[in-house]
């Protein structure tokens, strides 16, 4: 994805008026982001005393859904999920107007809150936020967005208000589905790190001195002179095994699971990493790298 380059919203001469729609501890920061920035805001909430604080720095409170809605040309919703802005959203006048839709959900969600867009003659973007509720604002906040390029281009001032505005495309169900992905990285990271903590816990070691060793070497050696180096190789299905292969890699997985198991540390997790492995052998991949369990991970029921 390309980083767009945000330029100061101190200097648009008017602002654009913005509805927030859900004030809860994200909603009630986009809508404080906003009016520190010059826009006029509008906001609703089923619980209208969330409100309170922003109302004290000059939000408008709106006292029904269509009232916020007329109120500005573009509105931010920051609900619980995709059934909860329709229940909303449906008696409201929305024709002519933008939707930019910051709830979480899946693909699917994304691509049928578009078509009812459509059917309701609005301009949509579903979109994730990928920081939280306190970095919201920074130019480094990263904002996820997709839907039609126009839409985008014509809202990128506002939405550059609230940090770094990525747009990903015309599919309307990429940004849910980068943000899926995305925290899929985060939480098999996280777990990965909490797994070996706890093993090397086993022995006394402490998270931040193993933490201090763990980062420095992950960072480098994994991430920038692995992953980001070795990608364009999965696009290409190329898995040369000249400096490492699957089998011998194997090896490894089954000495970290039978070590947790020795240790008294949860073994589900790396027997997992096992069985993906083994099934990437079985397939034909044995004399390939790691990264070949790619193509068990794409079509984990069909052998290539």
């Amino acid at each position: 994805m390309t980083p767009q380059h945000p330029s100061a919203t101190s200097a648009l001469p008017h602002p654009a008026p913005v509805t927030v729609l859900g004030l809860g501890p994200m909603g009630v920061v986009l809508a404080a982001t906003l009016l520190d920035n010059g826009h006029p805001v509008t906001v609703w909430n089923r619980t209208p005393h969330k409100g309170d604080a922003l109302v004290t720095k000059g939000a408008h409170r709106a006292a029904t859904v269509a009232e916020a809605v007329s109120a500005s040309p573009v509105t931010i919703v920051c609900l619980k999920d995709y059934a909860t802005m329709y229940a909303i959203l449906d008696p409201a006048p929305l024709r002519g107007r933008t939707l930019v839709n910051l709830n979480s959900g899946t693909p699917a969600e994304a691509h049928a809150a578009a078509r009812w867009a459509a059917g309701h003659g609005i301009d949509y973007l579903d979109g994730a936020i990928m920081v939280q509720p306190q970095l919201v604002g920074r130019p480094d906040a990263v904002f996820l967005y997709s839907g039609p390029q126009d839409v985008f281009d014509r809202h990128q001032p506002t939405l550059t208000t609230l940090g770094d505005p990525r747009h990903l495309g015309p599919d309307p169900s990429l940004a849910v589905l980068y943000n899926t992905a995305l925290l899929d990285l985060m939480y098999a990271t996280l777990n990965g790190f909490l797994h070996a903590t706890a093993l090397v816990g086993t022995a006394g070691v402490s998270a931040a001195k193993f933490a201090d060793l763990a980062v420095d070497w992950f960072m480098p050696t994994v991430v920038t002179a692995g992953l980001t180096a070795q990608a364009p190789d999965l696009d290409n299905r190329h898995y040369p095994g000249d400096f490492g292969t699957l089998e011998m890699n194997l090896n490894a997985l089954e000495h970290i699971t039978t070590t947790s198991i020795e240790q008294g540390v949860h073994a589900a997790q790396p027997h997992l990493m096992k069985q993906i492995a083994e099934q990437a052998i079985a397939e034909g991949h044995g004399d390939k790298n790691y990264l070949a369990v790619f193509e068990v991970l794409k079509n984990p029921t069909h052998p290539q």
